[in-house]
């Protein structure tokens, strides 16, 4: 979540009276997140009590066609009883709204959802206990959404950080990072090569960082940010989360946490033999996809951006350890 656009209080008001949510009564930017605009909404309610919701504007990394895979989605799994916010449907029962055309001199149109706000915080340094919990509520996730029969492609995969990579170029990378230049040099062709074909496949959420969790205690109360959520390898979402969760904020790994989130996941869906002998693998993966998707955005943001980029170098260092400690997930 972040805010690359502003909106003024007389157009948020007008965009708001389009659902039946109230009155606005005030809206906050959140600065948390890189791809999407961002505010929390406080409304009259459409009883008069007041109400809390999440505005999102699609800004990049989202093509308008996945807008119904992604909000329908919030629905399927809010309707069972996954802790994931509903989407409010506008008056005329649409998914979301566009941004009038006629503000093409503040960024032109663009798509915005009204969704469900969700009590909870984002924890910055997860204990055991509430990494079992997160994986466990990402099983269940798994498995209530094995009868979503909408599909898309994971739009961050192999070949995208291919292109990431190509796109910021070596000596890109190397301002950046010398290290990090070096690392995508010699792991990304070999990942791309040894990347598995024959694992399950399902939904997955494939961004389930902490900051995209909300937690009250060691209780889930919300998974949200699903707008990098495709079809793909199911254990693949598990290592994007390890990946997440299991270091700490200088990059040192938390086998207690590692195991935590593992025994959680597997309270509720067991891995295979097969799944589990590729976490080392696809843990590496995962880590390459952050650090290319940061290295873009870490040259490419915009100065007046009301978002900070994230450091690629945390992903690049994990890729190295996954590599160097397969056994780990043994």
């Amino acid at each position: 979540m972040a805010v690359y656009t502003h909106l003024g209080a007389e157009e948020m008001s007008a965009l708001i009276a389009r659902f039946d949510v109230g009155t606005l009564v005030s809206a906050k930017g959140i600065a948390e997140g890189v791809s999407n605009s961002n505010w929390l909404l406080e409304t009259t309610g459409s009883d008069g009590r007041g109400a809390r919701f999440i505005l999102t504007m699609y800004e990049f990394r989202i093509e308008l066609e996945d807008l119904p895979y992604f909000l329908s989605l919030l629905d399927h799994l809010a309707a069972r009883g996954c802790p994931v916010p509903r989407t409010i449907h506008d008056r005329e029962g649409n998914l979301y709204v566009m941004r009038p055309a006629q503000n093409a001199g503040s960024g032109g149109e663009k798509a915005l959802a009204l969704i469900e706000y969700l009590p909870g915080v984002s924890v910055s340094k997860p204990t055991a206990g509430q990494a079992r919990a997160v994986g466990a509520e990402l099983a269940r996730l798994h498995l209530a959404a094995a009868d979503f029969r909408a599909t898309r492609a994971n739009g961050m995969g192999v070949a995208e950080w291919q292109r990431l990579a190509a796109a910021c170029g070596p000596d890109g990378l190397a301002r950046i990072n010398p290290e990090l230049a070096q690392i995508v040099a010699s792991e990304l062709p070999r990942l791309a090569a040894e990347w598995p074909a024959a694992l399950p496949t399902g939904v997955i959420h494939a961004d389930l960082f902490p900051d995209n969790v909300l937690m009250l205690g060691d209780k889930v109360t919300g998974l949200i940010d699903f707008y990098f959520a495709c079809n793909d390898i199911i254990a693949y979402d598990l290592a994007v989360t390890h990946v997440a969760w299991c270091f700490d904020q200088h990059d040192v790994f938390r086998p207690d946490v590692s195991e935590a989130l593992i025994e959680g996941y597997e309270s509720v869906r067991p891995l295979s033999a097969e799944e589990r002998a590729a976490l080392p693998l696809l843990g590496q993966g995962a880590a390459m996809r952050f650090a290319m998707s940061r290295a873009w955005d870490w040259l490419n943001t915009p100065t007046d951006a009301l978002v900070t980029p994230k450091d690629p170098m945390g992903p690049a260092r994990r890729l190295g350890f996954y590599k160097a400690n397969p056994g780990i997930f043994a």
